[in-house]
C-alpha cells in the first residue's frame, strides 16, 4: 500500500492515482489538512508527499505541517522508501537538517528544463528520462540539499532541484504529478492570474514523459524495496 499525503486541497495528486493504478499498486490519498488519521509508515509500501501552497515554517497558520513531519521522520526510520514534491521536498529537506529559504530567489514558475548532473544520470529515480528533461515548475521557496544526502539535479534557476537522502527518500522541487486541470486552476489562482496552460500544452508530450518515467521509477524501486 502507497500513501499520499495532501497538504492543500487546491494541490491534488494528480497523475500519481492513476500511475498507482496502472502499476497494481493501491494508495490512500490522506488529506492532512482535514485531519485525516496517518497510517504507520513501516506498513506502506512507500509514501508521497505533495505541496502546498503554505511555507515549511507557516506551522502556527497549518498545524498539519508538524502532524506531516513527525510521520516523515517515522518513515525515515523505518527506511520506507518516500518521495517529497515541491513542498514535501522542502519538508523532507528541512526535517533532515537543511536549509528551506522563504522566499527564495531561486523561485520558478510554468514550463522549466531541468538537468542531471552524473549522479542524477546513474539515480534509479531517472531511469529512462531525458537530460536535460521538461517539468512543471510553482514555487516561491527553494531548498537547500541536507547534510549527507546528494545532489541530483538543478535548473538555471534553482541549484536544487532533487535530491536523495539514504537509499531511497527523495526530495523534488518541481511537480512531476500535475495535469491540464491542474496548471489550469494553479495559473487562476496566481497573483495576478497567470496562463500556465498555453506553455504546459506546448509541452505536454515532452512533461507527461519524464513524469511518467519518475513516478514509475519510484514505485517501482519502493516495491523491489519491500521484497528485497
Amino acid at each position: 500500500m502507497f500513501a499520499i499525503l495532501q497538504n492543500d486541497p487546491r494541490c491534488p495528486p494528480g497523475s500519481c492515482t492513476s500511475i498507482l493504478a496502472s502499476a497494481g499498486e493501491p494508495c490512500l490519498v490522506l488529506s492532512c489538512y482535514g485531519d485525516d488519521p496517518l497510517p504507520d509508515p513501516a506498513g506502506l509500501t512507500g509514501v508521497i508527499i505533495l505541496g502546498g501552497e503554505m511555507g515549511v515554517h507557516e506551522t502556527e497558520r497549518f498545524p498539519h505541517l508538524e502532524r506531516v513531519s513527525s510521520f516523515m521522520a517515522k518513515a525515515l526510520q523505518a527506511d520506507t522508501p518516500l518521495l517529497g514534491i515541491c513542498l514535501g521536498g522542502q519538508l523532507l529537506a528541512q526535517l533532515a537538517g537543511g536549509l528551506v529559504s522563504s522566499p527564495s530567489t531561486h523561485g520558478e514558475k510554468g514550463i522549466c528544463q531541468v538537468a542531471l548532473n552524473e549522479a542524477g544520470v546513474c539515480d534509479p529515480l531517472f531511469l529512462g528520462v531525458g537530460n536535460p528533461f521538461v517539468t512543471f515548475q510553482l514555487h516561491d521557496d527553494s531548498f537547500a540539499v541536507p547534510p549527507g544526502a546528494e545532489l541530483l539535479a538543478h535548473s538555471a534557476a534553482c541549484p536544487a532541484q532533487a535530491f536523495r537522502l539514504g537509499r531511497h527518500a527523495y526530495g523534488l522541487q518541481f511537480h512531476p504529478e500535475v495535469d491540464r486541470p491542474i496548471v489550469s486552476a494553479w495559473g487562476a489562482l496566481s497573483r495576478p492570474p497567470r496562463n500556465f496552460l498555453a506553455g504546459f500544452q506546448g509541452a505536454e508530450a515532452q512533461f507527461k514523459a519524464a513524469s511518467r518515467a519518475i513516478l514509475s521509477n519510484f514505485i517501482s524501486l519502493a516495491v523491489t524495496s519491500l521484497r528485497s
